[in-house]
């Protein structure tokens, strides 16, 4: 393939709406040309993107030409009203339901348009599934970047989408917590205080629960933070499942099975779930253990989807949303650490999220690819400690 071939070739795959931006990024005089070299890119990357646009647009000739249509749909930023559809994780539902108002507000004063949100929470790890599976969500706001990363593998988002947006894409923060019965009656204080029998504890299943998966990291982090090795790690772990009388689904139906219906001795949750249990009256006993993990929850669009609904600009709209202070200040109420700095200083923010002595991070454990290959794949070492229970 030539070097004229190559570029043609990967413009020529993508959509005619994101071709027709590139053009307007860099076919403009947004940078001043300084150099004979830059005029040549400028030329080239012009000369390229004509042909590509004029190729994908119909204007070529012979038997193909008449049969090819653009992917995208007509752009929406050219009708009065817009849907918009976010997937996410069940625990989010509580700051998204505050803060698309807000941004629905913003973008009719800015744009007049109307945006009507279509919404759907589960699991992360099922919501990764059906958006692959057909789900056609515009935006999916997933409990960890491996779930994202699924989407992306399967065609639907692009790669890259980490760098479209703030913080590698990570747009809502957390840590895990212990919570105990009143009065904390089996004196659970530590994670090692969950591996003792007659401890009943009570977390999802990381088969379709990402927070199950942090649960889990949580868990193995404790151990490897304070001197152990895998071994020692995993001796821990199988010894804490086996006081897991059940697996639910996801966060939410765990945080239910322990308030609502009254089992286990322990919950693991997020730290912004017992927040948002607190602030709906709930008077619990939890404890933020000092050895924890970093829970780093991602915001994409996925592109396949909004280039066929013609939503881009309105997805990007709200994911960048998102991090503004507006925003960061509604996921803080309900108790999301904030990815925002100046929020993170402040000492409204400081005084309600306690501080953690040792933050393990997935960097640590290789990425999620490493992370899912090591653990939680079939076979994998959940699976190896499920097997020992039976």
């Amino acid at each position: 393939m030539s070097l004229w071939q190559r570029p043609l070739k990967r413009l020529q795959a993508m959509s005619y709406d994101k071709m027709l931006r590139i053009y307007a990024e860099h076919g403009t005089y947004r940078f001043r040309i300084n150099s004979l070299k830059s005029f040549v890119s400028l030329f080239l990357v012009g000369t390229v993107l004509s042909v590509a646009l004029a190729a994908c647009s119909g204007g070529g000739t012979g038997s193909n030409a008449s049969s090819e249509t653009p992917s995208a749909a007509p752009v929406a930023a050219t009708k009065d009203n817009v849907e918009l559809t976010l997937v996410s994780f069940a625990v989010t539902k509580a700051a998204h339901e505050a803060i698309i108002p807000k941004f629905v507000e913003q973008w009719k004063k800015d744009r007049n348009q109307t945006v009507v949100f279509k919404q759907s929470y589960g699991g992360s790890g099922s919501q990764t599934r059906a958006v692959i599976d057909g789900l056609e969500a515009d935006v999916v706001h997933l409990a960890l970047a491996g779930d994202t990363s699924k989407i992306e593998k399967a065609g639907l988002i692009q790669p890259g989408w980490e760098k479209e947006v703030p913080n590698n894409g990570i747009v809502s923060k957390s840590v895990a917590a212990l919570v105990t019965r009143p009065g904390n009656p089996k004196n659970i204080k530590t994670w090692e205080d969950l591996s003792k029998d007659g401890i009943k504890l009570i977390t999802a299943d990381p088969k379709t629960s990402g927070v199950a998966r942090w649960n889990f990291l949580a868990l193995w982090n404790s151990v490897i933070k304070t001197g152990g090795d895998d071994a020692k790690a995993t001796e821990f772990v199988t010894k804490v499942y086996k006081n897991v009388p059940l697996l639910t689904k996801d966060a939410r139906e765990a945080t239910d099975a322990f308030f609502k219906q009254g089992q286990g001795d322990a919950l693991i949750n997020y730290e912004n779930e017992i927040i948002l249990a607190e602030q709906k009256g709930e008077k619990l006993t939890a404890i933020i253990p000092d050895v924890n993990i970093s829970i780093d929850n991602p915001i994409a669009v996925v592109d396949k989807n909004v280039d066929k609904h013609g939503t881009r600009e309105v997805a990007e709209g709200f994911v960048k949303y998102l991090y503004t202070p507006e925003a960061q200040q509604e996921f803080a109420k309900l108790g999301f650490r904030p990815v925002d700095d100046t929020l993170t200083l402040s000492k409204e923010v400081a005084d309600k999220f306690p501080k953690v002595k040792t933050l393990g991070t997935v960097a640590d454990f290789g990425g999620w690819d490493g992370i899912n290959k090591k653990f939680f794949a079939d076979g994998a070492i959940f699976d190896q400690i499920q097997a020992k229970k039976k």
